[in-house]
This record gives structure tokens, sequence and C-alpha cells, in this order.
């Protein structure tokens, strides 16, 4: 019989010719461990996903709660289900008030789909704009906005109509246009590589599409949930979006997405065609009931205030001569190197060491670090030390 690592090599579907290959056997915490026992601190949360660390104890619970009342009932939209309606009431109550309509989604990449569908529905234009060197999901419609053919010219022809604009080149706004359904942009750009936006940029863009009637999309399907220091990036910038994206973190584990509008937005997809957007799966009873008990953590122990302080601690304690840069916005950090290679073997080496960190998407010159947000200390301490030791080790 073979073991369990030929049956994955031989049965799931490849995403690349170089899997991580680590054998999980439970996850506690902060912490993953294999067969064998050997634990390993999880300093990129899943991609973003495990905020409040695996399992966390409440979170388990409602999903329990929930497990023992039902699970599937209907597609989307048509019940009245209390996990659906007590998170969307409550992210109503987070939200400013024009994003009080929430539609519920099984991963990031379908609210992105979601989301390009709605704007054009709701304005009748057919152009989106994105910007460049972003990431919004790997579905056919979402994989239209990255800009980098490296990673779509396999798979053209995309989405028409899909044009760019330079992350904080004010020149670019004049792109957007009366043709211009919806400009969707990370508030802070995550794949490549921890980009913030310029001082007044999204102030700018938010300008230049309420000039043309265009809707602004926010992608904060990393940012989101507590990660930079804020319960969403968007609040630290005093810009407000007309349709939100969030996932990963959202769901504790679960998963889940969802994309964020007003009512007047959000009806149009009711009606001419009715049914306009479904989905079966989308706004899962148990994912829902996890998300609930996520955002319910987060906001009433004020995780998002710790946040900062240790960001701070990171690059405080993350001082090496490979290191060329650190770039931040709370919880999401990009520690640069001099090229892939190097990345590759301080990832190596640390996840010998019992660390797990990783790279970027477009950026594989930069180390990601993005710890669950319950992340003490001293176990940033002891990281850093791993880190810095595994830097050592490197021969350049």
């Amino acid at each position: 019989m073979p073991n369990i690592r030929q049956l994955f090599l031989d049965h799931l579907a490849p995403t690349s010719e170089f899997p991580l290959m680590l054998e999980i056997e439970r996850a506690e915490g902060l912490y993953l461990y294999d067969h064998t026992g050997k634990k390993y601190l999880d300093l990129i949360a899943g991609i973003g996903v495990s905020s409040l660390g695996h399992r966390h104890p409440k979170v388990v619970e409602a999903i329990k709660n929930q497990v023992d009342k039902y699970l599937h009932t209907m597609v989307y939209g048509e019940y009245i289900l209390t996990p659906q309606v007590s998170l969307a009431t409550y992210l109503a109550e987070l939200l400013p008030t024009n994003l009080n309509s929430a539609y519920f989604t099984n991963s990031g990449a379908e609210a992105t789909e979601g989301a390009m569908k709605l704007a054009k529905r709701f304005t009748g234009r057919y152009e989106i704009i994105a910007a460049k060197n972003s990431y919004h999901g790997s579905t056919q419609g979402a994989a239209s906005l990255m800009s980098d053919p490296f990673f779509t010219q396999a798979y053209r022809p995309l989405l028409p109509d899909i044009n760019f604009i330079a992350f904080n080149n004010f020149e670019d706004l004049d792109k957007i246009t009366q043709k211009t359904a919806a400009v969707i942009i990370e508030p802070i750009q995550a794949e490549s590589g921890i980009h913030l936006p310029e001082e007044n940029y999204l102030a700018a863009v938010r300008k230049r599409c309420s000039e043309t009637n265009t809707l602004l999309i926010f992608d904060e399907i990393q940012t989101g949930c507590g990660r930079t220091g804020s319960m969403f990036a968007f609040e630290q910038y005093q810009v407000i979006p007309d349709i939100l994206l969030l996932a990963k973190g959202l769901g504790g584990g679960m998963p889940i997405g969802a994309f964020i509008a007003s009512k007047e937005i959000m009806q149009v997809l009711s009606k001419n065609p009715l049914l306009g957007h479904i989905t079966t799966f989308g706004g899962h009873p148990v994912s829902c009931a996890a998300a609930f008990a996520t955002l319910k953590i987060i906001q009433s122990e004020t995780l998002y205030q710790s946040v900062q302080p240790k960001a701070n601690l990171f690059r405080q304690l993350l001082q090496h001569p490979l290191i060329k840069e650190i770039r931040n916005k709370g919880l999401m950090m990009a520690v640069e190197l001099e090229n892939f290679e190097i990345v590759q073997k301080v990832i190596q080496i640390c996840l010998e060491k019992g660390v797990i960190i990783d790279w970027f998407l477009f950026n594989n010159k930069s180390l990601r670090i993005a710890p669950p947000l319950t992340i003490t200390e001293e176990i940033i301490q002891e990281a850093c030390a791993i880190i810095v030791a595994a830097m050592d080790e490197v021969k350049v």
C-alpha cells in the first residue's frame, strides 16, 4: 500500500513542481504538527487565513454548535438562515453605512467575480481597471485582472475590456473615464511584496471614480479583519469604497468570502435577469458561524490594537546584512533580500528549524511574514532569532 505522501503525488492535482510536502497531522494555536510530532511555527497563517491561530476554541465551538443544527439547506439567498443573517448584520454594524448589504461566497476569487458582475450590471459599462502587480484570484475573470502575462498567457483569451493603472501613479488616474464600470484595487498591495499607497493616493482614486461615476472596489481579502492594525485597512486612509471584498481571515479557518455594497447597488442582481448571481454553497451556515465568531473575537478583544507594536518588534529584531528592506502595514510584512535563490535557502533552513515563512507571487526576492494576530512578543523573539540564524547559515 503506497504511503500518504505517494498518494498525494499520485492523486491530488499539482499546483507546482515543488510543493512543500509537509505532512500535517494536527494544528493548534500558532503551530502545525507533522506526522512525526515535529511542530512548526506558522508565520504565514495559511496565507493570511488563520488570523486567530489554528482551531481557536471559540471558533471551534461556533462550528460545532452549527453542525448540530444544520448544514447546507438551499441555494444562497432563498432561506432565512441565522448564521448568514447574524454575520451580515454584524458586518453592517462594523462598516460605513453605505456598505450594508453582503453577498457571501466560498472564496476571495468568487467575491471578485461577483463584484465584477455587480459593477457591470449597476453601471451598464464594461471596462474594469485594475492596478498592475495586483492579485485578486485565479479564476478566469479574476485572473484577467493580473497584469503579468507570465501567469495568464497560457489561459488566453481572458476577459475583454480590462485595463491597468500603475499603483501610486497619479497621472494614470486619467485612464478612469465615463466608460469605466469599476476600479478594483488593494489598499495595500500584497503579492507585489507589500507596497503601501502614497499619501492621498487612495483619496485621489476615490475622487476620480466619483467624478466619472465609476464604482470603487477595495479588495481587502488579505488586508481585512485586523491584519493591518484596524479592522479594515481603508479605515486608516479615510476613503470609503462602493464595494468591499473580504475573505481569508474572515472565516477563522473556514472557507468564506464576501462582496459588500449598498442595498441600492446590490439589488440589481435580483432582477433583469432574475437570479443574476447565484451560488450553491456560498454563505454556508458553518462558515458563516465561524466568521461571525471570528469577527466578534477580533473586535471584542481589539486584537488589531496590538498589531502595530508586534510589527515594530519584528522590525526591531530582524536585523541582518542580507536584509535590504522591510516593508509592512501591521502584520503584513515583506523582508526583501538579494534574490530568489537566497529567499529559497532562508525559507528551507527556517522550515528545518520549525518556522514557516514564504515568498510572494509577484515578488520572489522578499520573505512573507504574516503570523496570526494572536502571536505573542515572546514567540516573535524566538521566531526572529531563528530567521536571523537561518540567514547566518546562507552562503551567498
